[in-house]
Parts: C-alpha cells; sequence; structure tokens
C-alpha cells in the first residue's frame, strides 16, 4: 500500500498532459476493441480458435464475454482515469493471452505488434497510474 501511495506521489509530480492523452487514447483503443468483440462475436472466437475445446462449452463463453466486457468497461474506465490500474490488471490476462495465442496459430504479424504494443502500455499505466488529469485525482482532492 505504500509503495502505491508512493508511485502516486511520484506520478502526479510528474504528470504532463501528453501522458494523460496517451492514457485517454488507450482507453479509445480498448472500448474499440470492446466495441467490435461486442458486435462480431464471430470473429472473437476465430481469434481464439487456436486454444483447442475452448469454444465449447461454459467456459469458452465465458472467456468470450470477458474478454468483450473487460475491453469494453475497462477501456471507459482508463478513459475517464478512474479505478485505472484495476482496469489494467482485468487486461492484462487478455493481452499476455492474445499473445500467446499469435504463437499457437497462425503468426498475424499486425495482431501481435498490436498485443505486444498494447500489453507494454498497460504496464507502463499499471506502474505510473492514472496522472494528475483524471477522475481518481479529482476524487482524492476531493476527500
Amino acid at each position: 500500500m505504500n509503495s502505491v501511495k508512493h508511485l502516486n506521489k511520484w506520478a502526479n509530480a510528474h504528470t504532463y498532459l501528453p501522458v494523460d492523452l496517451f492514457r485517454m487514447a488507450l482507453g479509445v483503443f480498448l472500448f474499440i476493441k470492446g466495441i467490435i468483440f461486442i458486435t462480431n462475436i464471430q470473429y472473437l472466437v476465430e481469434l481464439i480458435s487456436p486454444i483447442d475445446n475452448i469454444n465449447k462449452g461454459v467456459f469458452g463463453w465465458f472467456i468470450i464475454h470477458y474478454i468483450a466486457s473487460a475491453h469494453f468497461l475497462g477501456g471507459i474506465l482508463i478513459f475517464f482515469g478512474l479505478l485505472t490500474r484495476w482496469a489494467i490488471i482485468v487486461q492484462l490476462p487478455i493481452l499476455i493471452g492474445a499473445v500467446v495465442i499469435n504463437f499457437m496459430g497462425d503468426m498475424h504479424h499486425q495482431n501481435l505488434l498490436l498485443a505486444i504494443l498494447t500489453l507494454c502500455v498497460c504496464i507502463l499505466f499499471l506502474i505510473y497510474g492514472s496522472g494528475k488529469n483524471s477522475a481518481d485525482y479529482f476524487f482524492k482532492m476531493e476527500q
């Protein structure tokens, strides 16, 4: 807990508007991916098809709905800077799975690059936090 407070103090002292805009762009990107996955479930099923037996049963449907809803809701939370670290922690298993799936099935270089880049940006904001121009900072100052 003390290290999180230390990271927040450091991030708030070194907050710049471009970093907050970068966080907001990540949120918009994840939100759009969530909408794509929600509106086209078959596309998501094809993406995770290299994992055998994932599309069968309740577990497969849970994974598919977890990915779509986590991107959708996580993108909104990250955009506004509300519970940013928690939203990113929810994204990490999905992004790690996206990188692994590219090595298990057919290699799609564009999807692999996008997954690695998004994973790195999420790890950056997991460490950095939501910044000064965020709902987290606003609510903390209101206390």
